[in-house]
């Protein structure tokens, strides 16, 4: 099987249609409940497992939680109409101190799910106009459309699920 990319070799093209909106809100709306189906009913020390040096399924799915802000506040951008989104703390530190493994389960979905529909709410609310505002992504140096932020934000859901799918069907050995 083909491994995942690394989330930083990754590129995007932004050459879609802005009519793609309401479609990337939905992937959006249906991360948490995508998660929650994964999960249910894994045993505890699977969840806590981690792999190569990578995170567990409980801090991946922490890590989506601790990136809500940093949506909100692009999104913050986007509506202040800034040049520049505010970057992503690139070395994860508040996902590497926040010892997701020692939380339960059911308050890391939970987080997650409140986070996440308030973030959605917000963007259901979108005009057009700012939808298709753009500003200069920090890292790609690129610029984007509010829309191509989301297509970022729903690649990067899928990229973690994708993590958490290959720690659940591929286990270390016990």
């Amino acid at each position: 099987m083909l491994r995942q990319t690394p989330w930083l070799e990754r590129s995007f093209n932004f050459d879609f249609p802005a009519g793609l909106y309401p479609c990337l809100l939905e992937r959006l709306r249906g991360t948490p409940a995508r998660v929650e189906e994964m999960v249910y009913g894994i045993d505890e020390l699977l969840l806590r497992r981690k792999q190569d040096n990578g995170w567990s399924v409980k801090e991946q799915i922490g890590h989506f939680t601790d990136l809500e802000p940093l949506h909100e506040g692009r999104l913050d951008d986007f509506i202040a109409g800034k040049q520049m989104l505010r970057a992503a703390d690139m070395l994860n530190k508040e996902s590497h101190a926040a010892n997701h493994n020692d939380r339960p389960l059911e308050i890391l979905l939970q987080n997650f799910r409140h986070a996440r529909m308030t973030f959605v709410s917000r963007l259901e609310n979108a005009d057009d106009s700012l939808v298709v505002s753009t500003s200069l992504h920090p890292r790609l140096q690129s610029l984007m459309r509010m829309v191509d932020m989301i297509y970022f934000t729903c690649e990067h859901d899928d990229h973690h699920l994708a993590k958490i799918r290959a720690l659940i069907i591929h286990p270390l050995p016990s």
